[in-house]
């Protein structure tokens, strides 16, 4: 293993960025659904993230190690692991009277993953910030 590959797994780097991907990946849903709301028939999509992140991140949880990729994988997910999943919910109602799709609904979910997106990123920048700081050699602001 490379010294810059141990130095940014010890850091928050990796969940920042699987954040920005499912951030990213969300976007793309909810803006999907918000073009098709009057669209006859279209099945609203969602992403799942924060549910395995939560998993992985919990170190209460057991955690195993597979010497084969045709192994189960046993006790909580790795972050390596941890992928945005889109899905389409069980919801047999017709918000629009066409589909299943509440514009209220999305607009309320692309404000909160526009914040959450724009959370992670200055979290990011500010990481960044503090390795390039103690690579330096300067205080740590």
């Amino acid at each position: 293993m490379k010294i810059s590959e141990f130095i940014f797994k010890r850091t928050k780097i990796p969940v920042l960025y699987k954040s920005l991907d499912a951030y990213a990946m969300r976007q793309k849903s909810i803006s999907d659904n918000i073009a098709n709301v009057d669209t006859p028939g279209y099945k609203r999509s969602e992403v799942a993230f924060e549910e395995d992140l939560k998993a992985a991140l919990d170190k209460k949880g057991v955690s195993g190690y597979r010497t084969d990729p045709r192994h189960m994988r046993v006790g909580r997910p790795r972050i390596e692991d941890v992928k945005p999943t889109p899905f389409i919910p069980k919801d047999d109602s017709l918000a629009s009277g066409k589909n299943n799709v509440d514009i209220d609904h999305e607009m309320a979910e692309l404000a909160k993953n526009q914040i959450r997106f724009a959370y992670a990123a200055r979290f990011m920048e500010g990481t960044f910030k503090r390795l390039k700081s103690a690579i330096r050699g300067e205080p740590i602001r």
